[in-house]
């Protein structure tokens, strides 16, 4: 599993434990009860990042679907599904998000 935290996520859990552990509660309840598969679950997860234009979501769930299996084909088709649902811009920024995560592991498996 991907070790990356971004910052803000890491002063959430340090200032609100007791928060952040009935969050992270309730995401494994929520992924315990899904029917799909985690590539699938994962995929879902990122769409709907890219209607609510939550990079930050966007970015982590590009890289867990990755880790889940998910190409690079997939995760963009994800994003470009939000065109005619979310926006032009919204999908636009969604690829955005998503081609910088990529790069980035790209950059990271070559070294």
């Amino acid at each position: 599993m991907s070790t990356h935290l971004p910052r803000v996520y890491v002063d959430f859990t340090e200032q609100f434990p007791d928060v952040a552990a009935a969050h992270g509660e309730l995401a494994r309840v929520v992924r315990e009860r899904s029917p799909f598969d985690e590539r699938t679950e994962r995929l879902i997860t990122l769409g709907l990042a890219i209607g609510a234009q939550a990079e930050g979501a966007v970015r982590s769930n590009v890289r867990k679907a990755t880790e889940h299996g998910a190409t690079a084909e997939q995760i963009q088709a994800v994003a470009l599904a939000a065109i005619t649902t979310c926006g032009f811009p919204t999908a636009m920024a969604g690829l955005r998000w998503i081609a910088e995560v990529l790069a980035a592991e790209d950059d990271e498996g070559t070294d």
